[in-house]
């Protein structure tokens, strides 16, 4: 029937809950022929602004939640600054990277992505790592994550991906979780997320620490030198203190102790002088050497591998002070790739594209219009001068009678500056091609870097992939969508990969179509390959929780706190009850814990020193026992002097597993405290192969 043969209240009444049977129409009712693609000028161009369809369903996607985030709604921040190592001239002409001396301020915003505001900190998730640079020529927004790819290549699918990730839309449920069925569906459909799944099913969606893990700008964006001369440049951030994980079972079991676990890491840590310290690096390409690399540099599913193209540490970012007041500036900071300062500019990065228009967008329903960079966390420390006016929550108060370019009533004024006194010049890149939706035949490779990170792991941090890959199919419902999963994705990224996740799904074993790239392995990207750089005496911020009660060997507690705290580590002392414990030389010793508020989830590791009485009561305590042996479990130090070493037997643990130290002549022995910091400093010790025989 034609929509004249209708009244207009029978047609506004159309039901349009149940897509079933039905085509894909814009909202004014269009027919919808691709929603895949952006418009874009050949199949490697710029996405065109008068694609109405992507705008329409990128403004709709960004105007679903108010005033919460969309996506990234749970997050923690931090000031700090900016200092470049040597001037960067050649490579571009941003203000902040001229001057050695000089220091950017600098506003951080770490965040999950997927769960809402009240979710916990340690779920699976990609981490958002975004920084606002406040420079003298304007605001830069590096907005990045701690993962380097991402699910899609083209920003049209962002909706879908995120639509998919979060609660399912009947029951809204589960929180902050991917282990579920129409995430799982989405990405059995979805080839091109193979690279950004490994990366999510690894040891790297669960960081220890804000302060521990890597940040990545994910696109490839240009750098632009005074001579007008563009590289392509990928953005990397490397923590000082090293690339250190959690284990899939703390970060349940955090999620109930401490579902604000990273948030208050990095608060305390802070506030003790601990300040978060990481390295910008970046990976240059001159654009005559892209074609040599054989990876599609626009692809935000690709890594260009440190093995091709090394990472050049050019400056450092320090966290040195807390926000004042969480919702002005943590929960009101506004981030926006599109803000970029001269000697900055963008590629026709599909992803990227879509995201300039995006975060503009989505900040005027989130913060109430227009004026949102009026908000002080937002506002630029360079002077604004222009005729914006009016909106809602406007704060300036501009005068004079001219808001119009040109004019003479206002003397010309604000007047243009030219690329030589400062402004703004994109590149003039030549774009040719006709206006389609589609995307180029370098962006179909979806496979080979996704094998390349998995074989990449070790073989803990691999196994660890499968038991997650396990744990998320084992929650998904329907077994089509695990069959999809196993036959069309992971039979195609690698075959022991496929084989032992197939026969934990009880599912056949599919024939692998396994492809190999131009690099098969990059150890760069292995957690465990990185800490062969990390010093075997030091453990900075490392937490070690020490259980006690009365009778504790005093000076064995003296002589390893004394060594941790050299070390850089820090000690926390538990017992049963809050006030002091005393130790055999009768002085008493302050309690910080309770062991009915903590638990050996939250530590780095554990030392028991000796004391005949103290170790008596521990080893009644099924709490305390429970503390050893899951720690034990967990891979982590575990340091016994004297009579402690009884806890170890009662526990079921062998004092020559590794990262077990006992030393029966106490902690005064040098050789302790050494070999117990070098342990600390291992982070896991992956090779226990009985620690599934101990209970905890």
């Amino acid at each position: 029937m034609s929509i004249d043969a209708r009244s207009k209240d029978e047609a506004l009444a159309r039901d349009r809950s149940n897509p079933t049977g039905h085509r894909m129409t814009s909202d004014q009712g269009i027919p919808i022929e691709n929603t895949d693609n952006s418009l874009r000028v050949g199949a490697r161009g710029p996405t065109l602004l008068e694609d109405f369809h992507f705008r329409e369903k990128i403004m709709r996607f960004d105007h679903e939640r108010i005033p919460e985030r969309v996506v990234h709604a749970r997050g923690s921040g931090a000031h700090g600054y900016f200092q470049p190592y040597e001037s960067l001239a050649d490579l571009t002409k941003a203000n902040l990277f001229q001057d050695p001396s000089k220091k950017t301020p600098v506003f951080v915003r770490f965040s999950t992505v997927a769960g809402s505001r009240g979710s916990m900190d340690t779920a699976r998730d990609v981490r958002g790592f975004a920084v606002k640079f406040y420079t003298e020529e304007g605001n830069w927004d590096l907005v990045g994550n701690n993962i380097p790819v991402f699910f899609i290549q083209d920003a049209i699918k962002f909706p879908d991906i995120i639509h998919a990730a979060k609660p399912e839309p009947h029951h809204e449920m589960p929180q902050a979780a991917s282990a579920h069925d129409s995430f799982w569906d989405f990405i059995s459909l979805m080839p091109e997320s193979a690279h950004m799944l490994m990366w999510v099913m690894s040891d790297r969606a669960l960081p220890r620490s804000y302060r521990m893990m890597e940040g990545f700008g994910v696109h490839t964006f240009r750098l632009i030198n005074d001579k007008g001369v563009s590289r392509f440049v990928k953005f990397h951030w490397k923590p000082k203190l090293g690339v250190h994980s959690l284990v899939w079972d703390e970060c349940q079991k955090l999620g109930g102790k401490d579902p604000d676990y990273h948030r208050r890491d990095l608060w305390e840590n802070i506030e003790k002088g601990n300040f978060p310290e990481y390295e910008l690096g970046l990976q240059i390409i001159e654009e005559k050497d892209v074609a040599k690399l054989g990876i599609e540099i626009l692809d935000s599913t690709k890594i260009i591998p440190e093995e091709l193209v090394p990472v050049r540490r050019v400056g450092k970012l320090v966290l040195d002070r807390n926000p004042t007041n969480f919702f002005a500036e943590t929960e009101q900071v506004a981030f926006c790739t599109a803000n970029v300062v001269p000697g900055i500019d963008f590629t026709d990065d599909p992803l990227l594209q879509g995201r300039n228009f995006s975060y503009l967008d989505t900040q005027l329903s989130r913060l109430g219009g227009p004026n949102f960079v009026e908000i002080p966390i937002n506002r630029p420390l360079a002077p604004v001068h222009n005729n914006q006016q009016d909106g809602f929550k406007r704060h300036t108060i501009l005068e004079g009678r001219a808001n119009y370019f040109p004019n003479s009533l206002g003397g010309g004024c604000p007047f243009m500056s030219s690329a030589a006194e400062g402004g703004y010049r994109h590149f003039p890149e030549k774009v040719d091609g006709e206006k389609l939706r589609a995307r180029g035949e370098s962006f179909q490779d979806h496979f080979t870097q996704a094998g390349m990170f998995y074989r990449s792991m070790s073989k803990p941090e691999q196994e660890h992939i499968i038991a997650a890959i396990l744990f998320e199919l084992g929650k998904v419902e329907r077994k089509e969508v695990r069959a999809r999963v196993v036959e069309q994705i992971l039979a195609k990224i690698d075959e022991e990969l496929v084989t032992q996740v197939a026969e934990g799904l009880g599912l056949p074993v599919p024939k692998p179509a396994v492809e190999k790239g131009k690099i098969d392995k990059s150890p760069a990207l292995s957690i465990e390959y990185m800490k062969k750089d990390a010093k075997k005496d030091a453990i900075p911020t490392r937490l070690v929780g020490v259980l006690v009660a009365d009778g504790f060997d005093a000076e064995d507690l003296s002589a390893t706190r004394a060594a941790i705290e050299k070390a850089g580590g820090q000690m926390v002392v538990i017992a049963k009850r809050l006030g002091t414990v005393k130790g055999s030389d009768g002085q008493p010793v302050m309690v910080d814990k309770s062991a009915l508020t903590t638990a050996s989830v939250e530590y780095d590791a554990v030392f028991v020193p000796g004391g005949a009485a103290s170790v008596a009561v521990l080893k009644k305590d099924a709490d305390a026992m429970h503390f050893i042996q899951e720690a034990y479990r967990h891979c982590k130090a575990i340091g016994v002097t004297r009579e402690a070493s009884e806890l170890l037997d009662a526990g079921g643990i062998s004092s020559s597993a590794p990262g077990i130290v006992a030393d029966a002549k106490g902690a005064r022995h040098h050789h302790f405290t050494a070999k117990f910091i070098e342990s600390i400093a291992e982070h896991r010790h992956w090779m226990r192969l009985d620690r599934n025989n101990v209970p905890a």
